[in-house]
């Protein structure tokens, strides 16, 4: 069984990154199947927001890099953690978490303005700098 809910255009090119690296990282072949199902099923609708606007594939590759940071760092600070290492390592990839987290989210509100998304995701965090 399926569910079929309204998300906004940075979610939808946020989730299909996260999908991609997924591809190119996982090795087993029961999570690559459910992996490859879910980005077909998203495929479509992330055609059409790279149709009409070529500066989406920019920042959608922006958004890539970015989620594989955050991908290498939540690794990076399970080893830490798992190691219970709590040095200035263990700091640096935690700074870096919610830094890459707020790019993320900067880039994911940029797509939404530029394909007029109807939803739209807010953050509201104590500011650092």
């Amino acid at each position: 069984m399926s569910v079929s809910v309204s998300v906004s255009w940075g979610e939808l090119i946020d989730k299909v990154t996260i999908l991609q690296i997924k591809l190119d990282r996982m090795t087993d072949p029961d999570k690559l199947r459910n992996v490859r199902t879910e980005m077909e099923a998203l495929a479509e609708a992330r055609s059409q927001a790279l149709g009409g606007h070529p500066e989406i594939a920019g920042l959608e590759a922006e958004l890539k890099q970015v989620n594989e940071v955050i991908w290498e760092n939540e690794d990076d600070l399970r080893e830490w953690e798992r190691k219970k290492v709590y040095g200035p390592e263990f700091v640096l990839c935690a700074r870096t978490a919610y830094r890459m987290n707020d790019r993320r989210s900067d880039l994911k509100r940029r797509i939404n303005a530029l394909l007029g998304s109807a939803l739209v995701e807010e953050k509201s965090y104590t500011p650092y700098e």
